[in-house]
Parts: C-alpha cells; sequence; structure tokens
C-alpha cells in the first residue's frame, strides 16, 4: 500500500512537470498603452462568456471538454476561484453550480488529514500541508488554457458572503485540524480580527504564486466582490504586497488584479501594484470614465441579474470595451459538470445567461475590437455631431484622423457627422448579432465634415471607419 501511495505522488508530481505552461509570451500591459494587454506578443483586449469559476475545485468538471468548448467559440479569458471558498447547491439559485461540488468532490490547495468530518464532505483539512493532486490539477488547467490562448484569472480569494458559505470553507475550524477559523465569516479577510488565518493566506499566495511562476496566461485577482463579507482595504493591499514581494526577484512578474466595486466608482489611490480594475456588472461609461485617467486596465469581470437574454448583456460587452474597457467576463451558467461544452438548458430563474449563441455574438466583438490599432485610439464620444436620440445608447473609440469604432443601439436611421481630414475612407457597418457586414463603402473626402447615417434595417449596429489614403 505504501508503495502503491509513493508511485501515485509521483505520477503527479511527473504530470505538474509535463503541464508546467511557459512563461513565453506572458500576459501584461500593453507598453505603449496600458489600458490594454499584450499577450503572446499582440496587444489584446480579454473577451470571453466562461463558467461560474469552480472549473479546479471541481473534481466532476472535465475542464478539457471546457476549455476546447472556449477556443471553438473564439474567446480568450476563463475565471477560476481557488478553493478557499465553495458554494453550497442553491446558493443564489444558480442551478447546477460548478461552484458547488457534490460532496467530497471538492479540491482545494489544503491536503486531506486523516480526521473525518469535513462539513464539504471527505476527511477535514490540513492548512498546514499542501494538496500535490490539487496543485497539479491546477498547472494542468492552466497549461492547457495556454495553448488555447486562454488567460486564466485566478481569484485567490472571496468573501464569506453568509454562513452557509462559511460553513464549508476549510478556513472554518469546523473544517480543519488547526484549531484556526473560530470566528466571524466577516472576520475571515482582516489583519486583526482572523483568529490565526492570515499566516495561512499568505502561505496559500506564495505557494499558488510559486507554482505558477511559469505561467504566462495568469493574472492573480486578490479577491472576489471585497465590498462584501468585511473584507477591508488594508487585508487587500497586504496581499497585494505578498504576491509583489513573493515575485520579486523573478524577471518577469504576474498581473494583479482587483475587484473595485458593483457598477462603478472612482478609485482614489489604487495600490501600485495593482494593474487591473475590475468592475461587476458595469456601468460601461462611469466605470472606465471615472478611471481612465489612472492608466490601467479597467475590466468588467462578471454581468448577471439583467434576465436570462442576450440582449442586455450583449449591449454591456460592447458599450464597456467601446468606453475603453480592455477586459469583459460575461458569466455563462451553460457551462455546467455534464454540459462543459456550454450546452445545460438553465431554468429562467436563473440569475444571469449565457449559451452558445451568445458565444458567437461575443466573438463578434473580439473579432471587431481587434481589426483596429486600438492602442493607439481613446474613447470619443465627443468626436460626434448630432443630436444623439434619447433612446439611443452610443459609445466611440478613435484614433482621430485614422480609425474610429462605435457601438449604436436603438439608433437606426440616425444621422451624425464626424470632422475628417482629406482623404479615402473605408466604411463599414456591422451587424452585431449576426458579424454580417450590413453596408460598406469606398468614400472620397474633401475634408471637413463627413456624413454618416446607421442603417435602417437593424437597430443594434458598429460601425468601422478608417482612413485607406
Amino acid at each position: 500500500m505504501a508503495l502503491v501511495k509513493t508511485m501515485k505522488k509521483l505520477l503527479i508530481v511527473v504530470i505538474a512537470l509535463l503541464s508546467s505552461p511557459s512563461m513565453a509570451g506572458n500576459l501584461s500591459l500593453h507598453p505603449t498603452n496600458p489600458h490594454y494587454f499584450l499577450f503572446d506578443n499582440k496587444a489584446t483586449v480579454l473577451i470571453t462568456s466562461a463558467e461560474h469559476y469552480g472549473a479546479v475545485l471541481n473534481l466532476d468538471f472535465d475542464y478539457l471538454k471546457y476549455l476546447d468548448a472556449l477556443a471553438a467559440d473564439g474567446l480568450n479569458l476563463t475565471r477560476t476561484f481557488s478553493g478557499s471558498y465553495v458554494e453550497p447547491q442553491g446558493a443564489f439559485g444558480i442551478a447546477e453550480n460548478t461552484l458547488a461540488p457534490k460532496p467530497g468532490r471538492m479540491i482545494c490547495p489544503w491536503a486531506r488529514s486523516s480526521q473525518a468530518g469535513s462539513l464539504v464532505g471527505g476527511n477535514r483539512f490540513d492548512l498546514t500541508k499542501w494538496d500535490e493532486a490539487y496543485f497539479a490539477r491546477l498547472k494542468d488547467f492552466v497549461a492547457q488554457a495556454s495553448k488555447r490562448g486562454i488567460v486564466v484569472e485566478f481569484t485567490l480569494f472571496c468573501p464569506m458572503y453568509e454562513d452557509m458559505q462559511w460553513r464549508l470553507s476549510p478556513m472554518n475550524a469546523a473544517n480543519n485540524v488547526n484549531d484556526l477559523g473560530a470566528i466571524d465569516r466577516n472576520d475571515v479577510h482582516t489583519l486583526d480580527k482572523n483568529g490565526g488565518l492570515l499566516a495561512v493566506q499568505e502561505a496559500l499566495v506564495r505557494k499558488v504564486v510559486t507554482e505558477l511562476k511559469d505561467a504566462g496566461n495568469v493574472c492573480y485577482e486578490i479577491c472576489n466582490e471585497p465590498y462584501f463579507g468585511g473584507v477591508t482595504m488594508d487585508w487587500q493591499y497586504h496581499i497585494a504586497d505578498v504576491i509583489a514581494e513573493a515575485e520579486s526577484s523573478w524577471a518577469t512578474k504576474h498581473l494583479i488584479s482587483q475587484n473595485i466595486a458593483n457598477g462603478s466608482s472612482k478609485i482614489e489611490k489604487p495600490h501600485p501594484a495593482v494593474s487591473v480594475l475590475n468592475f461587476h456588472y458595469a456601468n460601461p461609461p462611469d466605470a472606465v470614465a471615472l478611471n481612465f485617467n489612472l492608466n490601467k486596465v479597467i475590466g468588467d469581470n462578471e454581468t448577471g441579474f439583467k434576465g436570462t437574454g442576450n440582449s442586455y448583456y450583449r449591449m454591456e460587452a460592447w458599450e464597456f470595451i467601446l468606453a475603453g474597457g480592455g477586459l469583459f467576463n460575461h458569466l455563462d451558467y451553460s457551462f455546467s459538470t455534464g454540459h462543459e461544452g456550454g450546452t445545460f438548458q438553465y431554468p429562467a430563474t436563473q440569475p444571469g445567461g449565457g449559451n452558445a449563441s451568445f458565444r458567437k455574438e461575443i466573438k463578434v466583438l473580439k473579432n471587431f475590437i481587434h481589426t483596429f490599432d486600438f492602442v493607439r485610439m481613446k474613447p470619443a464620444r465627443e468626436l460626434l455631431r448630432g443630436t444623439i436620440p434619447t433612446s439611443a445608447r452610443f459609445q466611440m473609440l478613435a484614433e482621430k484622423g485614422n480609425q474610429y469604432a462605435a457601438y449604436f443601439k436603438d439608433a437606426a436611421k440616425f444621422s451624425f457627422s464626424l470632422e475628417l481630414s482629406p482623404g479615402v475612407y473605408d466604411v463599414q457597418w456591422i451587424d452585431v448579432v449576426s458579424g454580417g457586414t450590413e453596408k460598406q463603402e469606398m468614400r472620397s473626402h474633401p475634408g471637413g465634415e463627413f456624413l454618416l447615417q446607421t442603417p435602417e434595417a437593424i437597430d443594434e449596429c458598429a460601425l468601422k471607419l478608417k482612413v485607406v489614403r
């Protein structure tokens, strides 16, 4: 029996070594325009419709099938949680929740002890020991994502929204053998009331960062929605410091992201090590505009609570990216255990959407923005001349005189103008649902006011306007 266990451990190590991802073409801020990423040596906007963060910690989830589906849909981002937090089935009204593994099917960074009684099923955890199988699974997930051109936003921690989440966490004293975590759920992520968990959290951060040292496709998010559950700003900044210190001697560093607010909020003093500022359910113009001066990536990395249809989330994505955002992650509930290809038919009561047709629609946005030299562009709503209908939605990015990208909703047959230099311009109107070109023309322009009109046949479209010569 001892020999068998030793061989299993050796096999786990070999798998981890073979699947260890390369840092070549690593994710970084774009050196010319830090509102965007550089990934695989290309200017990149991260756009996706991805699962509910349990791909690694849920042993029943087939992440290879899931990553294949994302790659087939042409998307380039996924977000996953570490395992310091899990949810019970039925939490938040989510059906077939990937973040709610079945009893005994959760895997996390900490090893199981020989003592029975964990509330997530199986033996209790030992917060002083690591689970080699977890890190092998994590590293393979990251490596497989890298092979498919997918970035992994790895979320280290999450607030304990309610007692039902806290009672399942390995950090809760009921689930570990270390006599740690006999505290209120609102004190877990603090510097002064954590009951000894801070050292455990620091060790986890250092372990993850070390294990993924050579992963070029990883960004570390400090904490999901830290504006709930008593998470303090001092604690968040401390975790950012721990990440930065752990990587301080390395030639290449990973990006750190921070979740700021739901909707929008102005950030007064961002931590210097944080490069990505994330919002949930973002108000596109405000979330980006209020913080554009910080010269960091502004992200919208969770959507929801606007029904299960595609229309609102498609609009949110287009508005956010064309307002100057650099990351959009739609929370896609059609990915579940047993439906890793994104085919789960969730109930109408689901707190969000996601489906195969939406992923095709969001790919239209990803392809559209990458046809521009967007690192030369900036938010430019003010360049449009004309009175926008009160019911219409509109956003525009531009490199004045060279390239213009605009999004319109509920503005069919809307006439407006741009002030352009003399030249020949390629004008294309794109159907944002199908990706088809509704209208295209080459127009020679003597200079001055350039008249345009949105198509009459569709009420949601994008404009691609570029100078040819």
